[in-house]
């Protein structure tokens, strides 16, 4: 593959995609034709005593191998799972232990992507400026260091929390390499919502951090994240549909008319609401006044997006997208807090 000019310095956006995929970056409501970078890309360009220092550059190659940003939003969901399975405030100690476990499971899982996708990624103007794509990093250094980051999190968590935690940060690193990143992604419109399995993993390995078991409060958070992906996911990619069609990737907006997109985004949004206040019964009254009117904003969003369609007016995905990074946040504060006052209304068993 030649090598490509890499392009002027990028406005960095949204909520990294933090996430912890989701996940994805945070593009702001900007002309289509401009370059937009990918929210785990780190800009090397740093500048000591007037020079780029090139260790530095090599250095943050390798951290934005790892997606720290997609990092943040998947952290977001581990902690709130950790209140909840301890219903109360677990050890510091052993929050940072999984914390520092699961970062390091995501960055071999999002490392290993960048190598499985870095010619997709050099395409994509969202995400040309990755390192591989960009040629700042040996393609097999970032193998051997994306399997590295892989062993030390499955031996880190082991030690350090439960085995059953190591168990299932394994089982996410080889699910979103093999099953999404090397075999959904490229052959179906159904890629992200099974291939999102993965974005779900670091609710149950925070609550396998604290009991050594999952218990169903950690199986319904699942359900939300795993419900919450395709209308996030598809409204980016619908935002950047020309991007997915150039790389050759079936995104549902690639292969599917916006009103099928909507509406499809309209659905899992019904089914991630309802499935959020299935946490209720498990939670108080706090969960239950910030999940309800979230849940609300977001149904009504999605709506406004299927409305604007129909009616063939200009969409803008992207408030959707913007608004669901916000959406897993606040509930899962909520969620967290919830279980940090201990107030349980029912008191059921787990």
């Amino acid at each position: 593959m030649g090598r490509h000019r890499q392009p002027p310095r990028p406005v960095r956006e949204q909520l990294g995609g933090s996430a912890l995929s989701v996940p994805a970056p945070g593009p702001d409501a900007r002309s289509v034709s401009t370059p937009v970078a990918d929210r785990g890309t780190l800009d090397p360009g740093i500048l000591v005593g007037g020079r780029r220092s090139k260790v530095t550059s090599t250095l943050l190659a390798y951290v934005a191998l790892t997606k720290p940003r997609i990092i943040e939003l998947l952290l977001i969901t581990t902690i709130p799972a950790m209140f909840a399975a301890e219903r109360g405030i677990p050890g510091f100690g052993l929050v940072v232990a999984t914390l520092v476990g699961g970062t390091l499971a995501a960055g071999s899982a999002n490392a290993l992507n960048c190598v499985v996708d870095a010619d997709i990624d050099a395409v994509m103007r969202r995400t040309r400026t990755r390192p591989l794509a960009r040629h700042a990093v040996p393609t097999r250094n970032a193998l051997v260091f994306g399997i590295v980051l892989g062993i030390l999190s499955a031996a880190f968590l082991a030690w350090t929390t439960t085995w059953q935690a190591a168990v299932l940060a394994v089982v996410a690193i080889l699910f979103y390499v093999f099953v999404y990143s090397m075999w959904l992604k490229r052959r179906t419109s159904q890629n992200i919502v099974w291939g999102g399995l993965a974005g779900c993993m670091p609710v149950i390995i925070g609550w396998s951090a604290i009991t050594g078991g999952i218990g169903w409060p950690a199986w319904v958070f699942f359900g939300v994240i795993f419900f919450w992906t395709p209308p996030h996911t598809w409204a980016l990619a619908m935002r950047y549909r020309e991007d997915y069609a150039a790389a050759g990737v079936p995104m549902l907006p690639v292969v599917a008319t916006e009103r099928v997109v909507v509406r499809q985004i309209v659905v899992y949004s019904w089914a991630m609401v309802a499935c959020s206040l299935l946490l209720v019964p498990a939670s108080s009254w706090i969960y239950a006044a910030v999940a309800a009117p979230a849940g609300l904003l977001f149904l009504a969003t999605a709506h406004i997006l299927h409305f604007r369609v129909l009616k063939g007016v200009p969409a803008q995905p992207m408030t959707l997208f913007h608004l669901s990074n916000l959406y897993l946040t606040v509930i899962s504060v909520a969620w967290a807090v919830d279980a940090a006052i201990g107030l349980n209304v029912v008191g059921w068993p787990w």
